[in-house]
């Protein structure tokens, strides 16, 4: 089992961008209209959902068409003079809204150029690009959207896609904030815009279910991806919520994409433009650019628009799960009613408090490479804060029970300390979490596609703050022979009460006579063991949940001389520089790697350490040999 410990201590000028995709004759009279026939000052009107689930009309009038805006691109302009909108001016969650001039669907609202709009000013998409996309087929084999089973009958299994959202580096050592940055490295190279440039119209992120540090964990998550969380309402996994909900996807209806549900909900809120038998497109832009996507999707209901001078915003919730959102591209959304994407169900249960708000938590979260572990985070954060948020000192401990398919249940915990609700000082520590590595890592491998079945939680928690403050440390001898035990002698400080001493005795390998040896005493619940690079994701998952010692110990080591090397998931240890060399492979790029090796002794504590902490101590030489 692994652990870890947490100790806490907009919009205005909008553009319409479309690429060079043809509308044929017929269809240009008939459904459509093309850009080529869109004059200035021509009126229409606009589709969206101001209040509940049923579009409203605003008016629009052509500013103009700006041929050739970006290479093979053209872009609409359009005044949308409305009682509201005249106060909101642009409106987050508007994307997508159907624009119709000459009775004709011509585009959906989707762009800005300012974060301050002072009038109603709206970009188009042109309808052209949307429709090549919604008639746009997921390639066969898409891993998200066809059974798990069929992927694995190949002799080979299925090697994952690389994605925007990619995680690059060792998966075994998978950070949730280093993937944000690199995520946000690349949204810069990848064209968002800056001053001058036209931006699209965030995507607002309802949420509800948070606390607010997890709510403030959560941003961190989303912004980098062009989103906009936002405080809202949420439904459950598969209920309706009452009232007039419509049974499909309409022109100008609210279209939703729930990255997570239940206890819990996370919902990406926009406008459908065009519905076409199973399918509807909407948006007018990337939600996050994901090409080829499987996220759940849902109609949403609108409570208000609320009226901001840097972005205003529709507040809304699920109104009905409904199909997949299958592509996430430039020009457009597309979701799919006839298809299910994957989610996890989450199950948090709560132990050794009556006095919680919830016993029990219960969340789906969208399968996805970053959102994943950043949402389990947010969920995680939610359930502890809420549990514990008593301002007096407590211990908790959160185990999981993950199960992936056609893997071993991998078990782990997470161990945290509250002194007087200190951890909501802090509120990204859930980032930390070895659940969130763990989903991290696996959604991320490089060998296999994954889906988690499930997560089974238990949160336990003591009205205590049971650790003690390491306050210092010596030696009780300045000097120790080979083959012999050093004593440190160590001073702890619990909250409450008078300090205690500890004697930790260590063994001392003959071979390190004559030296100054480092001697560390380290938290059990700090080591994660010794592995090797895994080749493959059983030992991933394997080496994830292995740990050095249980997390209430302290575990005195000495570095050794020579190296550990690991290599094909076997590690070897005390071997000699020469077999190292000789283990290096000529026909390979695959090489060992060496890792220091530890005379440890592990012994129990009665409460969780606070720190590590070292001292030195010299060994005494071996005599010398008589001549």
């Amino acid at each position: 089992m692994r652990y870890s410990i947490l100790l806490p201590c907009s919009l205005g000028v909008l553009v319409g961008l479309s690429t060079a995709f043809p509308i044929a004759e017929t269809q240009a009279k008939g459904q459509f209209i093309g850009t080529d026939e869109i004059k200035d000052g021509m009126k229409g009107y606009g589709l969206t959902v101001f209040k509940g689930t049923k579009p409203e009309r605003f008016d629009v009038e052509v500013i103009g068409v700006l041929n050739n805006f970006l290479p093979s691109q053209s872009l609409i302009l359009v005044k949308t003079p409305h009682p509201r909108l005249d106060i909101t001016k642009n409106v987050q969650g508007m994307s997508g809204s159907p624009i119709f001039l000459d009775g004709r669907v011509a585009g959906a609202y989707a762009y800005s150029w300012s974060s301050f709009p002072v009038e109603p000013v709206a970009g188009i998409t042109p309808i052209a690009p949307m429709l090549h996309e919604l008639r746009r087929q997921t390639g066969p084999g898409f891993f998200p959207l066809e059974p798990l089973a069929k992927a694995r009958a190949a002799p080979d299994r299925k090697r994952p896609a690389k994605t925007i959202t990619s995680f690059e580096g060792d998966v075994g050592g998978y950070d949730l904030r280093a993937h944000i940055d690199q995520l946000k490295s690349r949204l810069a190279l990848s064209g968002q815009a800056g001053r001058g440039q036209a931006t699209r119209v965030a995507t607002p992120i309802s949420i509800s279910g948070l606390t607010p540090h997890a709510f403030e964990s959560a941003r961190q998550i989303f912004e980098p991806l062009g989103l906009s969380p936002e405080q809202g309402g949420g439904g459950g996994s598969s209920a309706v919520i009452a009232g007039d909900v419509p049974l499909h996807y309409e022109n100008g209806g609210a279209l939703g994409v729930q990255l997570a549900r239940g206890d819990v909900s996370f919902m990406g809120l926009g406008t459908t433009t065009f519905a076409e038998g199973h399918r509807a497109a909407g948006f007018g832009h990337p939600m996050m650019g994901g090409g080829d996507v499987a996220l759940p999707a849902c109609i949403g209901r609108v409570h208000w628009i609320y009226a901001s001078a840097s972005h205003s915003s529709k507040i809304g919730e699920a109104a009905r799960p409904l199909g997949a959102l299958v592509q996430d591209r430039q020009s457009a959304v597309v979701v799919d009613e006839s298809k299910t994407a994957p989610t996890i169900p989450m199950k948090i249960r709560i132990a050794g408090i009556n006095e919680s708000p919830k016993n029990e938590w219960n969340v789906e979260l969208a399968e996805d490479k970053l959102m994943t572990g950043g949402l389990s985070a947010a969920v995680i954060a939610a359930a502890i804060e809420s549990t514990i948020g008593e301002r007096r000192d407590m211990t908790w401990s959160l185990k999981y029970d993950v199960y992936v398919r056609g893997h071993s249940k991998v078990t782990l915990e997470d161990i945290g300390i509250s002194q007087g609700n200190q951890y909501a000082q802090a509120p990204y520590w859930s980032f930390r979490s070895q659940l969130v590595r763990l989903l991290g890592a696996a959604l991320n491998n490089p060998w296999e596609e994954v889906h988690v079945e499930r997560i089974d939680a238990v949160l336990s928690v003591t009205r205590s703050a049971d650790v003690d403050i390491v306050k210092g440390v010596e030696l009780v001898d300045a000097v120790v022979e080979p083959g012999g035990t050093a004593r440190v002698r160590v001073r702890l400080q619990p909250l409450y009460g008078p300090e205690t001493v500890r004697v930790f005795e260590a063994k001392i390998p003959t071979e390190l006579a004559g030296r100054d040896v480092d001697i560390e005493i380290v938290p059990g619940y700090a080591l994660g063991a010794d592995n090797a690079q895994p080749e493959n994701l059983d030992e991933l998952l394997a080496a994830m949940s292995k740990r050095v010692a249980p997390p209430k110990t302290a575990v005195v080591q000495i570095a050794l001389p020579g190296a550990a090397v690991a290599m094909h998931g076997h590690v070897s240890k005390r071997v000699p520089p020469f077999a190292i060399d000789a283990m290096r492979p000529t026909s390979s790029d695959r090489q060992p790697s060496t890792l220091t090796q530890y005379e440890r002794t592990i012994v129990s504590t009665d409460r969780y350490l606070s720190e590590s902490v070292r001292t030195r101590v010299k060994v005494r030489a071996l005599p010398s040999a008589s001549p």
